[in-house]
């Protein structure tokens, strides 16, 4: 009995110094200086401009490289720069990607556009999942994405207002377009990442931080 506590603390204190805190504690990985723990794939690419992460050209991918997340919160605050920039963040990505259209087929995009029909509008899984509400706000504003994933299951929040609820297996619309993601299960534990959409698409994000479930 006691080698089996000790067992379980030793595992405890590992997965606390994995995440690097504590269960219900934000942690930036954005600095808001520079792009340690980040790297760029595909065309175009971030500039920092007053603490900001300011997307130029694309269509290009800003992968967080330290881990593969899940079982956590992802906290994502941004802004679009024009009224119907495009945008997205990636989560469940299962391998590190090398080129930036891997991401879209094979993880998942919250989508970052308020201009779109409801399987395109923000903060559903692109072209997976339908919008539950509308909340994001318009340009210039500053919105918050607050993404779940809970195992299998993905809970979106875009301002307080929850987008999305998806499980894995749930049935989703069939593929029609080339651009949309393949259809098929995702990893719980994947990278996460930002894209700059094109030339014509400008969305700043000034906060990206994560904590583990309880």
């Amino acid at each position: 009995m006691l080698k089996r506590s000790m067992l379980l603390l030793a595992l405890l204190l590992f997965g606390l110094s994995a995440w690097g805190e504590k269960a219900g504690e934000w942690r930036q990985i954005y600095n808001g200086k520079d792009f340690t723990g980040w790297e760029h794939v595909g065309p175009g690419k971030f500039v920092i401009e007053n603490g900001l992460l300011k997307t130029e050209g694309g269509m290009g991918l800003l992968w967080y490289t330290k881990q593969k997340l899940g079982n956590c919160k992802i906290r994502v605050v941004w802004k679009l720069g024009t009224e119907n920039a495009n945008g997205g963040i990636f989560i469940r990505i299962p391998t590190e990607p090398r080129e930036e259209w891997m991401p879209v087929h094979y993880g998942y995009e919250v989508q970052v556009d308020n201009s779109q029909d409801d399987w395109h509008y923000t903060g559903v899984l692109y072209s997976l999942t339908k919008a539950l509400a509308k909340p994001g706000k318009p340009a210039g504003e500053w919105n918050t994405t607050e993404i779940t994933l809970d195992g299998t299951r993905t809970i979106v929040h875009v301002n307080g207002v929850k987008v999305t609820d998806y499980v894995e297996g749930q049935d989703v619309p069939a593929r029609t377009k080339d651009y949309e993601p393949y259809r098929g299960p995702r990893p719980e534990y994947g990278y996460i990442g930002l894209q700059n959409h094109s030339a014509q698409d400008l969305v700043y994000y000034k906060e990206v931080a994560v904590k583990p479930l309880k």
